[in-house]
């Protein structure tokens, strides 16, 4: 395995956040800031506890997991977009640089970068409300597995897009209402018995739910179901990964 060129490309991804800390963390980190001041005090005043913890602790896991999954696919997918825009990633295809080194290369540092958001984010909420982490060893394997996981959908979605509209699509249109949808902000159980049941075909929602019981052992579905899901979906992602290099998809062509 080429470590050196693994360590160009981390490295050179790692230097394009230092030159936009404003972007890459000023901002999520000012936007959960207020979603604790809108959320936190207008519906908290309103629902004081959720399964016995309180609402403004409650919504911390869903708040980081937003966060995390956005930033992962913004950071992965621009990461190997614009090599394609600019056309530097014949570059990367010309030198000795398998796919295996690109992607552990690009994701790699996508998934760094949002270990580092999550780690403020967790620090930021902290300030407003009390976290009790039960589990932090399954906490941070949580967050580990989401980071790459998502860093690697990001990626697939960085090779996928031919415009700067679809780079932004998925994200916008798909991911994000499906968090806000998966019980980021409140408990499935809270849901009438129809839309229970139609919650559970939302994947965040494993992901969020698996989260917050590391933190407070409570979840809308078993940790196993949830840990069960991210490993398939992180399977998933390599598995079209692998298929896109190896028949040159939006690579090549």
């Amino acid at each position: 395995m080429n470590l050196n060129a693994i360590k160009a490309i981390y490295f050179f991804e790692m230097a394009r956040t230092r030159r936009t800390l404003m972007q890459s963390i000023a901002s999520p980190v000012l936007s959960t800031s207020l979603y604790f001041i809108v959320f936190g005090s207008a519906i908290g005043s309103r629902i004081q506890e959720v399964n016995g913890v309180s609402y403004g602790s409650f919504i911390v896991p869903g708040l980081v997991m937003l966060s995390l999954l956005t930033e992962s696919i913004s950071n992965a997918s621009f990461g190997i977009y614009f090599p394609k825009f600019t056309g530097t990633i014949y570059e990367i295809l010309s030198a000795p640089v398998s796919s295996m080194e690109a992607v552990i290369g690009f994701v790699g540092a996508a998934a760094t970068k949002s270990l580092i958001l999550g780690s403020i984010m967790l620090a930021t909420a902290s300030l407003f409300v009390e976290i009790k982490i039960a589990h932090p060893f399954l906490m941070v394997f949580f967050l580990i597995l989401t980071c790459i996981s998502f860093s690697l959908f990001g990626f697939i979605i960085g090779i996928w897009a031919d415009n700067f509209e679809k780079l932004q699509v998925i994200p916008m249109l798909v991911i994000t209402p499906l968090v806000f949808l998966g019980g980021s902000f409140y408990s499935a159980n809270m849901l009438p018995p129809f839309w229970q049941t139609v919650t559970l075909f939302n994947p965040i929602l494993y992901l969020v739910s698996g989260f917050r019981w590391s933190f407070y052992e409570i979840g809308d579905v078993s940790l196993e179901i949830s840990l069960a899901m991210i490993l398939f979906f992180l399977v998933s992602c390599l598995g079209v990964v692998a298929w896109m290099f190896k028949t040159g998809y939006h690579i090549k062509k």
